[in-house]
């Protein structure tokens, strides 16, 4: 995540005498590195600023705070992105360069995108070669934010949108902007950490995203697991104090980021074997269970009683049987932890309700002898996250559909991964 403050106001206060922000203080690059797991090596820096006045260091966001109270804001920008060009010693190394910027600061008479351009080339730095950082909802004036970045993607820079997901963050003007990277905020991640629901929302963002034709940047790692879980969401690029802190870049930089990076991916291949020899082992105990049930149901035994084991197996809510087509014969067979789920729902109880136009009920019509899975969706009897098990099977009434309601999200702590048939 950035440090550095982007100002959506243009400041109208003016500088006092003696008060020069630029003047009075000491600034120094930091470089964070920025990594890709697909290629397993450094692909980028971002450039943070560090800051002191007097030998004491100084916040970031506090010293922001003070330019816009000047009105110095252009001025420091426009001081740090010149430094940052500067002092970025990469030398010939294939990477980018992200500076955050401030759309506001680069319409100013005095700091223009042409000069920026030609302050990289002055410092050896093609702009092809510089990934401008923007959050997208920094600018008041959204016409001028497109035309801004039109003419930096003209001059050859590339765009990133930092921070999405929070706030005021929307996938209009994402599509608008149409950038090459968008950098997720950490908040999501942190979220995720925490909550399994949360988990697979950043998974769904993430493929949404690259759907929509940009890389995804998830910044803020510090843990193991949360490295897990972005990689487990398939991003693209990762930043964090636990690949790599802002510092001078210098010949180590590189091969201490990397080794991280392949610890990281080390842990993560350790934790997915795992997660495979579990999900295995309920999957293989699960088919046994549903295809008991359905000898037990061929035999003319009680429904309930038929599926009383199998309604034991974890993350297991409810049975029920459709005839030929589609219509529920009886009511459900549940769970006893089910029985107790506390709220009125009309819902519930659905005996000879349709349910023909359901996948698996198709499924299962589709593929016999299989057994098949659904995909995710919100089951009408308790509004909860549902995957539905089903197969084909004939009794003394005929071809029936034998169905199992699921919450995955029970399963192996949420992170069971269904395949389309058992």
């Amino acid at each position: 995540m950035s440090s550095v403050v982007r100002l959506s106001r243009r400041s109208h206060a003016r500088a006092q005498p003696g008060q020069d922000i630029i003047h009075s203080h000491d600034f120094r690059s930091a470089y964070q590195p920025i990594l890709s797991p697909t290629h397993q090596k450094l692909v980028g820096y971002e450039a943070l600023v560090r800051v002191s006045q007097h030998d004491q260091p100084v916040a970031p966001i506090s010293l922001f705070e003070q330019a816009a109270a000047l009105g110095q804001t252009p001025e420091l920008d426009r001081h740090l992105l010149h430094m940052h060009l500067a002092n970025f010693a990469a030398g010939d190394s294939p990477v980018w360069l992200f500076l955050n910027i401030n759309p506001d600061t680069c319409v100013h008479p005095e700091a223009s995108l042409e000069r920026l351009s030609d302050h990289c080339h002055r410092n050896g730095i093609q702009p092809d070669r510089v990934v401008l950082e923007l959050v997208e909802t920094a600018s008041e004036d959204p016409e001028a934010l497109m035309v801004f970045i039109h003419n930096a993607k003209t001059l050859g820079f590339q765009i990133a949108i930092d921070d999405f997901g929070m706030g005021d963050s929307n996938f209009e003007r994402l599509w608008q902007i149409n950038p090459l990277i968008v950098k997720l905020d950490r908040s999501l991640l942190v979220n995720a950490e925490k909550n399994n629901r949360a988990r697979l929302l950043l998974e769904s963002l993430v493929r949404m995203i690259r759907e929509s034709g940009s890389l995804v940047l998830l910044e803020g790692i510090e843990t193991q697991e949360q490295a897990r879980i972005a990689l487990a969401a398939e991003v693209d690029l990762l930043q964090g104090f636990l690949l790599g802190k802002p510092e001078s870049i210098t010949p180590g930089v590189v091969d201490k980021s990397e080794a991280r990076l392949h610890d990281v991916l080390l842990d993560s291949d350790e934790w997915s074997l795992q997660d495979l020899q579990n999900q295995e082992s309920y999957l293989r105990l699960l088919r046994f269970e549903i295809m008991d049930a359905c000898h037990e149901l061929a035999r003319g035994n009680d429904f309930r009683d038929a599926c009383q084991r199998l309604l034991e197996q974890a993350g297991v809510k409810r049975c029920f049987l459709l005839d030929s087509n589609g219509v529920q014969q009886g009511n459900l067979a549940r769970a006893g932890h089910d029985l107790n789920r506390g709220r009125f729902n009309p819902l519930y109880h659905s005996a000879g309700a349709r349910w023909e136009h359901r996948e698996y009920f198709r499924n299962a019509l589709e593929r016999p002898q299989k057994i098949s899975s659904s995909r995710p969706y919100v089951g009408l009897p308790d509004a909860k996250r549902t995957i539905t098990l089903s197969t084909s099977l004939y009794t003394e009434a005929g071809a029936q559909v034998f169905c199992v309601d699921i919450h995955p999200d029970e399963v192996l702590s949420g992170q069971m991964s269904f395949p389309s048939t058992l």
